[in-house]
């Protein structure tokens, strides 16, 4: 890449995020992370913000982000390279793996505890968020326990809440709370009923429990992803009973939801609230909502006709940046401070250029921290080489029995970045001259998928737009030649635009790109937005493979 071309590159990246999420007048917009972070949980540590998300079985997991302002976000890291168990998780989960996590600061110590709906309650742990993390331990085995959440109280006890998934379980809508050891590795007792959402809170979920004046707070959504509202539960022991109230619900935003998150205090005493939004094909986008205590009750965002709940906001004043929380660094009870209301101060030192990264160079001897493989990777997979600033994909065999490539664990893929954006990729292939049928390229992967790829055929290399509709139910993939190529580089290129939809073109020089006619509508996958990347495959096994060496990858 010219030094022109870097320049105009990131110029654009700059603009682009400066007239979005932080506009750069003291104002922020919704959501903050225009991304796949679902149910979002955050901490604080010093004047550092740190998130991490469910990550389901894309690999690596619990991704974390960091931020000084609670509005711009950096992707920093993975606290989960391989999913255990490590041979389940060779072959796709989709749906299975990292459910909604927790990560706590306490005893200057980073600790989160995820669910898989599978196995049950793991805890991890480290002296810096960005590792090395512990392996996972399981606190709690079962099948169907979901949302775990610690809690460290004032008097040394420590705490585990946690929810069902009634697709595993077989019960839903009820929280469960565990006593557990000092070390936080493993429950002590059987656990007692704490909170029943039936039936005025179906599918109540996601528990993050808290302390503040002398009241236990558990925040919890219910109602569904789509369609339900910001549930919070309130107590003098941590027992219960449990007193409950709507705190925010959608009103008349188009902001639905709103579900689960974190709430966060900041030095200056104003209260935040994170969550998500599910905007289907884009996956469960991350909103920064303002919040408030009335009567010892949190209202989060705005509360139009004071009935003490709130609905979510569109934009707002940014916290300041380099904030801090009023909670210790050894627990998570929240001292209470007086209000400051919205009045904040702007840093005039924003990092405007502070959202997860999308493209990649392939330079350097790491991958972006934005790339997950499908499953567990095998070093076979993909190798770069800084020397030549590739990234070598070898052509790796599809599993048996392949319906299509719902399937395929070798798909290195990241998070669709905005509503509208454009990929374009260049790669070299080479495949081996003793196999049929290798193949690379450029795929949207969701329950429906679309490629674009270069296919071996006998002594051609074919230029093939491949769709296939309800993958995730076995149905088969549609293939249709576009033309034979003459050389063994192409440049793939696919336009988003609003709505997800997706059109494919392709070059051979880079400058001019033919369409492909028809058109396709991303899907999300199996709790997960939609995702973009690359592939390369074979569909039998001999003693070498072939390869396609990708230059780079960019976002626009």
């Amino acid at each position: 890449m010219t030094p022109s071309t870097l320049c105009t590159l990131i110029l654009s990246l700059l603009c682009t995020y400066a007239t979005a999420q932080d506009p750069g007048n003291g104002t922020y917009c919704n959501p903050v992370i225009n991304a796949d972070y679902s149910d979002p949980d955050v901490c604080a540590a010093g004047p550092d913000f740190y998130m991490t998300a469910s990550s389901f079985s894309c690999v690596p997991g619990l991704p974390i982000l960091h931020s000084t302002d609670l509005v711009n976000w950096s992707l920093i890291g993975h606290a989960l390279h391989r999913l255990p168990p490590y041979d389940h998780f060779s072959k796709v989960q989709h749906g299975g793996g990292v459910w909604a996590p927790a990560i706590r600061y306490h005893n200057r110590e980073f600790y989160i505890y995820y669910p898989d709906p599978d196995f049950g309650i793991y805890m991890i742990k480290a002296k810096s968020p960005k590792g090395p993390w512990s392996d996972p331990i399981l606190v709690k085995e079962g099948r169907g326990i979901i949302d775990p959440c610690p809690f460290w109280d004032e008097d040394g006890q420590v705490y585990l809440i946690h929810a069902y998934a009634g697709s595993r379980a077989g019960i839903k809508s009820v929280l469960t709370l565990h006593h557990m050891n000092a070390a936080g590795t493993t429950v002590t007792d059987a656990g007692i009923l704490v909170v029943d959402g039936h039936p005025s809170n179906p599918t109540l979920e996601g528990p993050k429990l808290y302390k503040r004046n002398g009241y236990y707070y558990i925040f919890a959504p219910a109602g569904g992803v789509s369609t339900g509202w910001q549930l919070v539960l309130r107590a003098k022991k941590i027992e219960g009973p449990y007193e409950e109230k709507i705190v925010m619900d959608q009103g008349n935003t188009p902001i639905n939801g709103p579900h689960q998150g974190a709430w966060v205090t900041t030095t200056t005493g104003t209260d935040w609230f994170l969550h998500f939004q599910d905007k289907d094909a884009y996956g469960r986008v991350v909103h920064l909502q303002p919040m408030k205590w009335v009567n010892d009750w949190p209202v989060i965002g705005i509360d139009k006709d004071g009935d003490g709940k709130g609905e979510p906001v569109l934009t707002y004043k940014k916290p300041l940046a380099g904030n801090t929380v009023k909670t210790p660094l050894t627990g998570n009870t929240v001292k209470t401070s007086p209000s400051t209301g919205n009045t904040f101060k702007t840093s005039p030192n924003c990092n405007a250029f502070s959202r997860p990264l999308n493209s990649d160079e392939f330079n350097t001897s790491t991958l972006g921290l934005q790339w997950q493989w499908q499953a567990n990777p095998l070093s076979t997979w993909g190798m770069l080489s800084p020397a030549k600033g590739i990234l070598r994909l070898f052509s790796a065999k599809l599993p048996d029995s392949l319906h299509n490539y719902w399937d395929v664990p070798n798909l290195l893929l990241q998070k669709f970045p905005n509503d509208t954006f454009t990929v374009t990729t260049v790669c070299k292939f080479t495949p081996n001259p003793g196999l049929e049928g290798e193949r690379t390229g450029l795929i949207i992967m969701g329950a429906d998928y679309a490629s674009l790829s270069i296919l071996k055929k006998e002594k051609e290399l074919q230029l093939v737009y491949s769709s296939c509709k309800n993958a995730d139910k076995g149905k088969a993939e549609s293939q249709q030649i576009i033309t034979t190529l003459k050389d063994s580089t192409c440049y793939f290129r696919v336009k988003i635009t609003e709505g997800a939809i997706c059109q494919f073109s392709y070059s051979t020089n880079g400058k001019d790109f033919t369409p492909i006619k028809e058109t396709f509508t991303a899907k999300p996958g199996r709790w997960i937005g939609a995702k973009v990347g690359l592939f390369c495959t074979r569909p039998g096994q001999i003693n070498d493979a072939g390869y396609a060496d990708f230059d780079w990858f960019r976002i626009e």
